[in-house]
């Protein structure tokens, strides 16, 4: 089928773009290359057509118009909790009215369904462990935020469009070609200073705790979504906890360097702890985690070796 990835230079996206191709779907690749959104031309497969441009350009029109594009999986966005606590209208600008251009463009060419990089951050902080489809959403960032309006457009545009969709709320999403050098990805970015031999800084008391997805697995629930889970919003995650500490250790461990720390406060909008029942992603989806942590975490460290 014809798919549009937007972001699919990117972390998440280029690896979604990978396995679209592997099934031999004909993939048209959108992205705008922002210096702080992780996308890298030389992560765009070779069979992938490539557009670039932001989604929030009216130009997407012409994309749209000349692909005609069966399914769309977007996952361009501003994906920085502290970038979107800073400039919270940058962030909507690009979470919501980018996400809305996507939306009317797909509407107006036929697009059947839309797949949709939700968050966990949704959820913000919630009252009880671990976090499933039932879990109220508070969240607590302008990012939290506009992942979850984006969820109530997706259910307007298929209730007044007939336009479907599967949003997918990821835990804490890593692996090889996430940005060692931006401002979200914890295991990235110590990944790129422990094979440096610099210093790490640790905020909060480093007890926080994330559930850790690899991202080859996200890129598998985005295959199986193409033709599954109409209208639904799963959760993706592993259901185990983590914290940043257990992060470091485990990191020195793997690269035996043990990276001077420095302590910071909590950052603006940071949830204390997240775990995700996924259970119903397995029976919609066909959907379980297949990677382990450690396994992710060694073969990321390989990639930046390598890279």
């Amino acid at each position: 089928m014809r798919i549009i990835v937007t972001g699919g230079a990117g972390f998440i996206g280029s690896h979604i773009v990978d396995r679209y191709i592997v099934e031999g779907h004909d993939v048209v690749v959108v992205d705008n290359l922002w210096d702080h959104g992780g996308g890298r031309r030389e992560n765009v497969n070779g069979r992938a057509s490539f557009v670039h441009m932001d989604i929030r350009d009216q130009e997407l029109t012409r994309v749209f118009q000349d692909f005609k594009p069966e399914v769309v999986s977007h996952h361009a966005a501003q994906h920085s909790v502290a970038i979107s606590s800073r400039d919270p209208v940058f962030d909507a600008q690009v979470n919501v009215v980018g996400l809305l251009n996507v939306l009317v463009n797909a509407a107006k060419t036929g697009t059947r369904k839309v797949i949709f990089a939700s968050s966990g951050a949704t959820f913000g902080t919630p009252d009880r462990l671990p976090i499933d489809e039932t879990t109220p959403q508070r969240p607590e960032s302008p990012y939290g935020i506009t992942k979850m309006v984006a969820e109530h457009y997706l259910r307007f545009f298929k209730a007044q469009h007939g336009l479907d969709f599967t949003a997918l709320r990821y835990g804490n999403v890593f692996g090889p070609r996430q940005d060692p050098n931006g401002e979200a990805g914890v295991i990235s970015i110590f990944i790129g200073k422990f094979l440096a031999k610099e210093g790490v800084r640790i905020d909060w008391d480093g007890e926080q705790t994330r559930d850790y997805v690899y991202v080859r697995d996200v890129a598998e629930a985005n295959v199986l979504a193409l033709d599954r889970a109409s209208g639904e919003c799963l959760c993706i995650g592993t259901g185990k906890r983590t914290s940043v500490n257990q992060i470091y250790l485990s990191l020195a461990n793997i690269t035996g360097f043990q990276a001077p720390i420095t302590h910071a406060p909590q950052r603006p909008g940071d949830a204390r702890d997240a775990q995700f029942n996924a259970a119903r992603a397995r029976d919609i989806l066909g959907w379980t985690p297949q990677t382990k942590l450690l396994d992710g975490m060694r073969e990321t460290v390989e990639y930046f070796r390598k890279a």
